[in-house]
């Protein structure tokens, strides 16, 4: 059977939507409800559960609704879900969802929600080439399925015919748009109309208003493009990490609201017509596992044996920010890469000094006269600003506050100062390309004693200032860094488990973008359009990963989730390219912890041959939902058919370790004991034996030592036991287990934490 790898990615549009928005309600006295259900309930009088559930909405009008209710106010059915779970969403009133919550079958609901989006040279900081390796290896994702693109479809063979999906039409949209890259479109915006009653949606179509949703497409499995650069920065060909794989699109989210109800359809459908990879880049609110939409439709999803790659949010650098604490999804954090975008000080001395920007233009600012005095570099308002020498750089000497540096762009647009020269070490500067409103160059505190000095003793106290140049490589600086914004764990919504998985790129991401949808301008009045941009956030980061797995499961079609999980996080990588552990730019460049980066940064040459996975089935996911004392009726809300906990067990056969101890009074001794069991997929028979890296006050025992496996897919086991102290005192320490092959050169690393005191 040819293989098609369907990508699914989210289509994610509404980039004002805050999370501190509350969903608006359908009226006054009724909002929308997803609602959970037992189909073995469903009377046989009914063909199908779409009319069972209307059946139930009429039978529950009937019981509650006055007279006036009748004349003015009716319950919708939004959508019913077949696919990732069971059950369907509707617009009710309290006193409705009270006499539904008696129905045969109801097993939970709660209030529709918001969900929030997370918002070139990538490929090649992955290491990603022609000549060896995953893209050779897996025909570059040929047949694999994603959605979202660059979708030029040369090189691409006939659309395979278990495609099950449609090019659906819409405003701006026509069928002919959809090829044999991007081969499904669908639009879901039932959840927006019903919440907000006689909207109007500007662009009623999948067609891309703002550009998330085509950036995030392209980075997965966007097609080659020469000559590419957003206003002259990253020149080169653009390529998504699977160009060959293919896209459907379901765009979910709009100008006009953005709804669970809509994500959840558009999930739903995605497995109905046939997709094999999820790539999810949104957020939500919710914390429980129970009612998180994305943690309920992934789970359906892999029952079905896909995989559901999920953004982590952008709310780090706090501890425990990450909400996505989901078992069975691929959760990842953001890095950095090794691309510089720098603009070039020359001094009237003669000396240079390179610093970081992104004007986006080729401004001329040319041997003009430098100027640095005190109240001036506070240049924290207009009319300071105003005070400035005519035809000056002067000098601005900002806090790390991010704030003052928007604040600072936004105060120069309504000046005539020509440069300005930022004295800055805030790192999120660094992560954003479109706040670069006048011509300005940002340098280090020690680089501006450089810089005064000439100003205020030099003999020709002048600079020059160019734009539009890019390093690359050990020119930049050191990468991967985990970046500011990334969320970090525990995982809120079940910190038993190691959140996030893996670190990819994903600041200042280069990918396609809609030309109608501005992401930088000069001054406040001149804004500037591309096919391209340079995008930062976990939903950036999340497309890597999933292009990855396109390309894994080409070249391994008959391995598991859990077993191309298991493959990508123990080749992950905890170093930067200079050989040093991963540095946190949230955190004054601090080594990350893996709260922050998982097992590390993906390396996804070396997940092509991983030598041992850890593989765990449905069933181990269900023994782990068994075991989080969840009602019966939340435990069925994830599990639908397979409710079956007659085995639970929290210890599920995952590629990382995490102890979290609540808080002591007195100091005492502990201990965790994990038994792990590794397949081996290497060719012919192998022997590893155990290296331990043991956390700071920890004691880790680990037998057998050695593990011997004499043919491909034995399997071998083991039990990691960690001793450690815990106390009131907070306290967090990595450490990792690595298996190294004997007469060979394959590694297999899992993090290990001990952390606490955790306060759930």
């Amino acid at each position: 059977m040819e293989l098609l790898q369907l990508f699914s990615v989210i289509f994610l549009l509404s980039l004002f939507l805050l999370a501190d928005h509350h969903a608006p309600q359908a009226s006054a006295e009724r909002s929308t409800y997803i609602v959970h259900m037992d189909t073995s309930f469903m009377p046989k009088a009914f063909s199908s559960h779409h009319y069972w559930y209307s059946s139930m909405l009429q039978s529950v009008k009937s019981v509650v609704q006055t007279s006036l209710d009748r004349d003015n106010l009716e319950s919708k059915l939004v959508y019913t879900y077949d696919n990732a779970f069971h059950g369907f969403s509707a617009v009710m009133s309290e006193p409705e969802l009270e006499a539904l919550k008696k129905s045969p079958g109801f097993l939970s609901a709660y209030p529709d929600d918001v969900v929030i989006p997370d918002t070139t040279h990538t490929y090649k900081f992955l290491s990603l080439n022609t000549a060896t390796g995953l893209w050779p290896a897996s025909q570059y994702g040929k047949d694999e399925c994603c959605r979202r693109a660059r979708v030029k479809d040369d090189g691409m063979t006939a659309i395979p015919a278990r495609w099950r999906g449609i090019c659906q039409e819409g405003e701006g949209f026509n069928s002919s748009l959809c090829n044999k890259k991007l081969i499904g479109v669908r639009y879901f915006n039932e959840g927006v109309l019903a919440a907000n009653p006689g909207v109007k949606i500007s662009t009623n179509s999948a067609r891309d208003e703002t550009g998330h949703g085509t950036h995030v497409a392209a980075t997965a499995a966007g097609n080659y493009v020469d000559g590419v650069s957003v206003f002259g920065y990253a020149p080169g060909t653009a390529r998504g990490v699977a160009p060959r794989a293919r896209l459907a699109a379901y765009k979910v989210l709009w100008r006009e609201g953005s709804f669970e109800s809509d994500a959840l359809a558009a999930i739903d459908q995605a497995l109905a017509e046939g997709v094999d990879i999820l790539s999810i880049s949104l957020s939500y609110r919710r914390r429980n596992l129970y009612e998180n939409p994305i943690a309920i439709a992934g789970f359906g999803a892999r029952e079905k044996g896909i995989l559901v790659s999920v953004s982590a949010r952008n709310r780090g650098p706090d501890y425990a920010s990450l909400l996505e604490g989901i078992p069975w999804a691929f959760v990842v954090a953001a890095g950095t890469v090794d691309r510089w975008f720098t603009g070039t000080l020359t001094l009237g001395n003669g000396k240079t000094i390179t610093g970081w920007t992104m004007f986006p233009a080729k401004a001329i600012v040319r041997d003009f006269p430098v100027v640095y005095n005190e109240t001036l570099s506070a240049c924290n308002s207009t009319e300071l600003l105003e005070e400035a020498p005519y035809s000056s750089i002067i000098i601005c000497n900002i806090t790390d506050d991010h704030l003052d540096f928007l604040f600072l762009m936004n105060d120069l647009a309504r000046t005539f100062i020509p440069g300005v020269i930022i004295v800055s070490e805030n790192p999120s500067i660094f992560e954003d390309s479109s706040s670069f409103l006048q011509p300005a160059v940002v340098i280090t505190r020690s680089d501006a004693r450089q810089v005064i000095d000439c100003a205020l003793n030099g003999d020709t106290p002048t600079a020059t200032i160019d734009f539009q140049q890019t390093v690359l490589g050990m020119g930049a600086r050191a990468a991967p860094a985990l970046s500011s914004f990334s969320s970090r764990g525990p995982g809120q919504g079940y910190p038993g488990i190691l959140k996030p998985d893996v670190m990819a790129p994903g600041v200042l991401v280069l990918a396609a973008h809609s030309p109608y949808s501005s992401r930088a301008s000069i001054g406040n009045n001149i804004h500037l359009s591309s096919d391209y941009n340079l995008l930062s956030g976990t939903s950036m980061a999340c497309p890597h990963i999933s292009g990855i797995v396109a390309l894994l499961k080409a070249a391994h079609p008959k391995w598991s989730p859990a077993a191309i999980q298991s493959a990508m996080m123990t080749t992950a990588n905890p170093r930067d390219n200079t050989n040093q552990p991963i540095k946190d730019m949230g955190l004054g460049y601090e080594v990350a912890s893996p709260f922050g980066i998982g097992a590390g940064q993906v390396d996804p040459n070396r997940v092509l041959d991983p030598g041992l996975i850890y593989n765990a089935t449905v069933q181990d996911y269900i023994n782990l939902v068994c075991s989080m004392n969840f009602t019966t009726e939340q435990t069925q809300t994830i599990l639908r058919s397979s409710y079956n906990c007659s085995t639970p067990s929290s210890d599920l056969n995952y590629p990382s370790f995490l102890v979290l101890y609540e808080s002591q009074e007195t100091r005492t001794t502990s201990m965790g004991t994990f038994n792990r069991t590794l397949t081996n997929v290497g060719n012919g028979a192998a022997k590893y034996k155990v290296k331990v890296e043991e956390p700071n006050g920890s004691t880790i025992t680990v037998s057998p030592q050695t593990l011997v496996f004499r043919r491909k897919y034995d399997k071998q086991s083991y039990s990691l036991t960690i001793r450690y102290t815990a106390s009131s005192e907070f306290f967090s320490a990595p450490g990792s287990i690595t298996w190294m092959e004997e007469n060979g050169n394959r590694t297999v690393r899992s993090p290990i934490v001990v952390n606490g005191p955790y306060n759930d």
